[in-house]
């Protein structure tokens, strides 16, 4: 992607990096347009954060897509922050765009699914949430949207239930399964393109099980779901 700026001297030509993921067993890249994540979608992670009503038609926010980071990577500690949160999530990859799509037709639009980690800045998400304002805060900050290699649904199929868990140095931190999520993948499109003009690119993270807990510098975290390739990534230093 290019961007002209034109002053009176000349032009000039700022060039932007595109946000890539890989595609599992080939040298293929994904590249990334918007990232969208799915607000409490599990009852039990629900309970654990006291937040919600369990009957609640499903929410959605936003991460940049260059939040987006590749398996193996180390993620630096985020500024602004003493809270510093995983929330292990299966991930949706987008291949053919629409609006207002039937349920019914949503899983047509699927390219692939891998397992990602919403990173949260649990205080500042907090605060948003005391004050009344929008989550970005919390959620949509550098770094914050791990993900590992794409398994297109041609080869894996798609995705509704399955063993789902997260470790941190080890330990199992996060288990649950898919089927537990309250809206599965085709309504989650479903719902989600009334409210925006999906578009291939996209990438949905769909909720997370109840285990969310804070992480430390130097801790390793290990993201699985059956049936999808197992994600690693590391917690760097403060301020790196």
């Amino acid at each position: 992607m290019e961007i002209r700026l034109t002053t009176l001297d000349s032009p000039h030509v700022v060039e932007l990096a595109t946000t890539e993921l890989a595609v599992a067993g080939t040298t293929s890249k994904f590249p990334v347009r918007r990232v969208y994540c799915v607000g409490r979608n599990y009852v039990e992670h629900i309970r654990e954060m006291k937040e919600g009503d369990e009957r609640d038609p499903p929410f959605f926010f936003q991460k940049p897509s260059d939040s987006v980071v590749n398996d193996g990577a180390v993620l630096p500690y985020p500024m602004w922050t003493d809270d510093y949160q995983h929330e292990i999530e299966l991930v949706v990859a987008i291949a053919e765009g629409g609006t207002r799509i039937p349920v019914g037709q949503a899983l047509d639009h699927v390219y692939g699914y891998a397992v990602g980690i919403d990173m949260t800045r649990r205080d500042r998400q907090r605060e948003a949430r005391e004050r009344m304002l929008p989550w970005e805060m919390g959620k949509a900050f550098d770094q914050s949207a791990p993900c590992g290699a794409l398994h297109p649904a041609a080869q894996a199929g798609h995705f509704d239930e399955g063993a789902i868990t997260l470790s941190v140095n080890g330990q199992v931190r996060q288990r649950g399964d898919l089927k537990q999520m309250i809206w599965n993948v085709a309504e989650i499109i479903a719902n989600l393109s009334t409210q925006y003009a999906l578009a291939p690119g996209d990438l949905i993270f769909t909720g997370t099980p109840a285990g969310v807990g804070a992480v430390q510098p130097g801790d390793r975290l290990e993201g699985a779901i059956a049936g999808l390739d197992t994600i690693h990534f590391t917690i760097g230093s403060k301020g790196e």
